[in-house]
C-alpha cells in the first residue's frame, strides 16, 4: 500500500477544499500521526502533498518508507507532479506546480482545425478513406 498525507484531493470536500495542510500545530501533529500510522501499517511509500516544507522534512526523517513530495518542498525522497498540471492543460495550477508546457492551447487549436475540416467536408478525404477491393 502507499500512504498519502497532507492535502488529499480525494477528500477536499470533507477537509475544506484545496489548501495546504499542516500549517498549524494541531494540523502538523495530525499529518505527522497519519504519516507514522501509514509507515507502521507497512506502506511501501508515502505521498506527502501540500504541506509546509519543514513538516515534509520532519516526516521524511521520521518514517522508514520513502516519501514522495508533491507541493511539499525539496526534502522528500522523490518528487511527482500531476501530468495535466505540468503540461498546462488547465488554466489554473496549484502554487507548487511548475508548468513545462502549454498543451492546452495546442489541443484547442488542433480540435478547432479538426472540427472545421469535418464541418467543411474536407475530412475525411480520399487519403483517409478505405475502398472496396474486388480482388
Amino acid at each position: 500500500m502507499i500512504g498519502h498525507v497532507g492535502l488529499r484531493p480525494q477528500a477536499v470536500n470533507v477537509e475544506g477544499g484545496f489548501k495546504a495542510r499542516g500549517r498549524s500545530e494541531v494540523e502538523r501533529a495530525r499529518v505527522m500521526a497519519e504519516a507514522r500510522a501509514a509507515d507502521e501499517a507497512g506502506a511501501f511509500a508515502i505521498v506527502v502533498e501540500g504541506v509546509a516544507a519543514e513538516l515534509a522534512q520532519a516526516i521524511t526523517a521520521t518514517v522508514s518508507a520513502p516519501t514522495i513530495g508533491i507541493g511539499a518542498g525539496a526534502c522528500c525522497d522523490g518528487q511527482i507532479l500531476v501530468t495535466d498540471d505540468m503540461l498546462g492543460l488547465f488554466e489554473w495550477t496549484p502554487k507548487f506546480v511548475r508548468r513545462y508546457g502549454d498543451l492546452r492551447a495546442a489541443i484547442e487549436a488542433s480540435a478547432a482545425r479538426y472540427a472545421g475540416d469535418v464541418r467543411s467536408g474536407v475530412f475525411p478525404a480520399e487519403a483517409e478513406t478505405y475502398r472496396f477491393s474486388s480482388s
